[in-house]
């Protein structure tokens, strides 16, 4: 079977159409109009090259990035650097990061702008949205005691970060972790984000769903349905979003510890209930033998006869 497919833009070229864009070229001209004095430095329209290319070629440093640039030929034609010695260094990217904290309000409006764009071309983005959290490790040493059996640890250099637990993902097993947490709601059916917020790792997720949900309420999505893992399986949650006018759902994936991988003999017994004879003697999808905790046993029924 033939199909029309087009492949897709790469990276480089995906950046120079952002940094052509009418969106980013206002927040370029806001952040080159506080230039007022010292060295003029490398360009603004650069600076924020490089930092796109940090999310889109997901580079967890500053120096990964560099090297990047310095090597790819495409890369530095989109940025506007003619040669490796024209990419900005490590230290002014910092120092770029640093500025771009500083100017968060005009960061913000930027944002605001793309995601209002979006929304004229999709009229339907953020009609139903998932809300999630992501790990976020931080690049500090988050230990209590300065070594095993020793003293108590007096400085952390990174205060903010703290432990937290984060789920398994492809061969990571799950398990605590040190650092920050991206909570985020996204469109369901284009995977765009439409709000997000980086909190502490301690931080319970669901606490953040209402917030997020209003946050794109005022951007202008209207976020009719949301889908959201157990971790948000709260009556407050439930309340909060019903009150908003929107519909929770929590979505159910097959995991190997209750009902086996999706599409395996185990998952699908688990969706159909147990057969009889097999100690289960007929029993509904969803109900365990012995049921959860806190609750009365019912007594198991006999197994059904060969």
């Amino acid at each position: 079977m033939v199909r029309d497919t087009v492949a897709p833009r790469s990276d480089a070229v995906q950046l120079a159409g952002l940094l052509d864009s009418p969106e980013i070229a206002q927040l370029v001209a806001e952040l080159a109009a506080t230039r007022w004095t010292g060295r003029p430095g490398y360009p603004i329209r650069v600076m924020v090259g490089m930092a796109l290319a940090k999310s889109l070629y997901a580079l967890p440093t500053w120096t990964r990035t560099v090297d990047l640039a310095r090597e790819h030929a495409a890369l530095r034609i989109a940025l506007g650097c003619p040669d490796a010695a024209t990419v900005p260094s490590v230290h002014a990217c910092y120092r770029f990061a640093a500025k771009l904290r500083a100017f968060k309000p005009r960061l913000d409006a930027c944002v605001d702008r793309v995601t209002a764009a979006l929304h004229e071309q999709l009229p339907e983005l953020g009609a139903t949205v998932a809300i999630d959290a992501s790990d976020m490790p931080a690049y500090a040493n988050g230990q209590r005691y300065l070594y095993k059996g020793g003293p108590e640890r007096k400085r952390y250099s990174d205060p903010d970060a703290s432990w937290g637990h984060r789920s398994a993902v492809s061969t990571r097993a799950s398990g605590s972790f040190y650092g920050y947490k991206l909570h985020q709601i996204v469109c369901a059916d284009t995977g765009l984000p439409l709000a997000w917020r980086v909190e502490t790792a301690r931080a319970q997720e669901s606490t953040f769903a209402v917030p997020l949900l209003e946050s794109a309420r005022e951007r202008g999505f209207r976020a009719e349905i949301a889908v959201m893992d157990m971790g948000y399986d709260h009556t407050p949650v439930y309340d909060g979003f019903e009150a908003r006018d929107c519909h929770p759902s929590r979505g159910a994936v097959a995991s190997p510890g209750r009902g086996g991988r999706p599409g395996t003999r185990r998952a699908r017994r688990s969706a159909r209930g147990s057969p009889p004879g097999r100690g289960g003697a007929g029993r509904p999808p969803g109900r365990t033998r012995a049921g959860s905790a806190g609750r009365t046993l019912a007594p198991c029924s006999a197994p059904a006869s060969r």
